[in-house]
């Protein structure tokens, strides 16, 4: 259950990343109050997670997952296309969280 919680919780990242810009700065407050509650969602769901994974590899999972995706979701959302150096170091990223899950390091 504690990579259900982290793949939660790095989802609720992406969604809260995408939602940061709508705010226009924090300015308006209904978007900004979705916000607070993505970033707050992430937070918990993370600590769920960190129950029973180490907080390395739990940390580091997560940003790469919030990393990953929101770079994916801005392409297919925003038509943001990331340079060439910047989706090999996307493919690393992915590589080593795929390396971490796959080979047990998690615990």
């Amino acid at each position: 259950m504690p990579w259900i919680w982290l793949l939660l919780a790095g989802a609720v990242e992406v969604a809260w990343a995408q939602s940061i810009k709508p705010t226009e700065g924090f300015t308006r407050p209904a978007p900004t109050a979705l916000c607070l509650a993505l970033m707050f969602g992430a937070a918990y769901l993370l600590s769920l997670a960190l129950r029973d994974l180490p907080v390395g590899t739990t940390y580091a999972v997560f940003t790469g997952i919030g990393t990953l995706g929101t770079v994916l979701t801005a392409l297919a959302l925003r038509h943001e296309t990331p340079p060439p150096a910047a989706l090999l170091g996307l493919t690393l990223i992915t590589a080593g969280v795929l390396t971490i899950h796959l080979t047990g390091q998690a615990h």
